[in-house]
């Protein structure tokens, strides 16, 4: 997407409504069900699914491109960056601190502030992601996947597999 048309422009808009809305969301008593499921349902525009559990403090750039299924639990400080699209299977279990990011800029620094990358990301069934994992643009992860603590997955993850690491690399050099 290009930075400055009208297609950005109004996503800015959105995120600026969202922010509002999960700065509301976060300061609630822990136990006001009422007053976080009116939140959520702003946020993602429905309703939470059945048996979706959310602690707070949560963030989302955008939430109508958040699609969680039903038993998902996310625990606390998770940020949701989902303009490009998030998707959470049936039971998927998110560790404190963890990140989900799907949009990002291109790497040439003369195309960086003019454009905005995006691709989505997809989650199976009964998947474990641990505490302060961060899911890069465009992953798929199967079904089963463990994602230890603290690993940027920036590939997709085989069904009924761990994944862990986090070291950085230079790859290039411009």
């Amino acid at each position: 997407m290009r930075i400055h048309s009208a297609e950005f422009q109004a996503m800015a808009d959105r995120v600026l409504r969202v922010t509002a809305l999960t700065t509301r969301l976060n300061v609630l008593p822990f136990d006001d069900e009422a007053g976080k499921a009116e939140l959520f349902e702003q946020i993602l525009g429905r309703p939470l699914p059945a048996r979706v559990t959310i602690y707070p403090p949560f963030y989302t750039d955008h939430g109508l491109h958040l699609d969680l299924a039903e038993r998902v639990f996310i625990n606390q400080n998770c940020t949701f960056l989902d303009y490009a699209g998030i998707r959470l299977g049936e039971r998927v279990m998110v560790g404190p601190g963890t990140t989900f990011i799907t949009v990002g800029h291109p790497v040439d620094p003369g195309e960086r502030r003019e454009w905005l990358s995006g691709a989505p990301i997809d989650v199976a069934e009964n998947v474990w992601i641990g505490a302060g994992a961060t899911i890069l643009p465009g992953v798929t992860i199967g079904r089963d996947a463990v994602v230890a603590a603290g690993a940027v997955v920036a590939d997709d993850v085989p069904p009924a597999s761990l994944v862990t690491g986090r070291k950085a690399a230079v790859h290039r050099r411009w």
